[in-house]
């Protein structure tokens, strides 16, 4: 899958300010992501899922149960205006789904939606089409996110009456009991958690129609722009993943995006990239699928990659995953 989602910083910034006590210095975390401190600096910084990604590998390489934390964390203040729009909102139904009408918003890597069970209702992460590797530490952060945010909705704890998860029970698994305090099901169907449906009709304290309306519409207007971008960047990922063996240039790309290499540079660096960033990540992924499922000794995916020499792919896949594709194919 190609990473072609925006995000805002809310993640990195959590993985960054969560070690910093321990004294662990930014440049680990960041290593490889392409983000710098200057980005960090700037509030409108979007970046992909996929450097977000990077910036949370980091992290699980360091501390394999930090997806609890960093959900413990996320308050509804780390939504921006959508959380605002959450807090202003009439009930605790009224806002979860605002919630999962914006996602981009959000910032999930999930389908999040509300199914009912006799009384319960279960509030469901699934769709998940990220590394598989990650998917255990986005369970931990997503589930657990969406608790904080929904206690701090009522402004009190949510009851819960029970958990669940697709992966098997982790070795530190009594940090769950810590954060869901309910009966918990691990290697099941899907990943969710269960309250009592009279929840969704609760009153919030902070409701205010008025201040919710305005909220609301800048949701809807942020929205626009997110997936506006978005799309915008899904199209030059398209065209770049069909060329990876002859890649056009950034003033090849420019042309046939029918702007200027000025503009698309510019474009690109809004977005937190850069031409060479993008090809690169495209050649990664089409690298670790070739390598997967096909057979193809290795000289022929360097060349259907658009590399000249075998050996500048493997100088490339080294400085990427930090192995060679030899080692990676039989390791995978």
């Amino acid at each position: 899958m190609l990473h072609s989602h925006l995000t805002t910083l809310n993640a990195v910034s959590l993985v960054l300010n969560t070690f910093k006590a321990e004294g662990l210095s930014s440049e680990a975390l960041l290593a490889g992501s392409g983000i710098s401190a200057a980005d960090l600096s700037r509030a409108d910084t979007r970046i992909t899922t996929n450097q977000e990604m990077l910036v949370c590998a980091n992290a699980v390489a360091l501390r394999r149960d930090i997806g609890l934390e960093l959900g413990r964390r996320m308050h509804v203040s780390s939504y921006g205006m959508l959380g605002y729009a959450l807090l202003t909102s009439a009930t605790l139904g009224d806002a979860l789904r605002l919630a999962l009408h914006y996602p981009a918003l959000l910032g999930t890597l999930f389908e999040l939606s509300l199914e009912e069970e006799d009384e319960r209702i279960w509030l469901t992460a699934g769709d998940y089409r990220e590394n598989p590797a990650l998917a255990p530490f986005n369970v931990e952060f997503c589930l657990v996110s969406m608790k904080v945010t929904c206690e701090d909705l009522l402004g009190h704890p949510l009851p819960l009456l029970g958990a669940r998860f697709e992966h098997p029970a982790p070795d530190y698994q009594a940090h769950y009991t810590e954060r869901f305090d309910c009966p918990l099901q691990f290697d099941a169907v899907s990943n969710a958690f269960a309250f009592d449906k009279h929840w969704l009709e609760q009153p919030l304290p902070l409701a205010d129609a008025i201040t919710h309306q305005a909220m609301a519409e800048r949701c809807r207007k942020q929205n626009t722009e997110f997936t506006g971008r978005q799309a915008w960047l899904g199209r030059i990922r398209q065209l770049l993943a069909a060329q990876l063996n002859a890649a056009p240039g950034l003033e090849g790309l420019a042309e046939q995006m029918n702007c200027s290499a000025r503009t698309l540079r510019r474009h690109l660096k809004d977005l937190g990239c850069s031409y060479q960033e993008l090809l690169d990540e495209l050649r990664f992924e089409q690298a670790k699928r070739m390598l997967c499922e096909d057979q193809l000794p290795i000289y022929r995916i360097a060349e259907a990659l658009g590399f000249s020499e075998t050996a500048s792919f493997r100088h490339a896949f080294v400085r990427w995953s930090g192995v060679a594709p030899s080692q990676f194919r039989p390791h995978r």
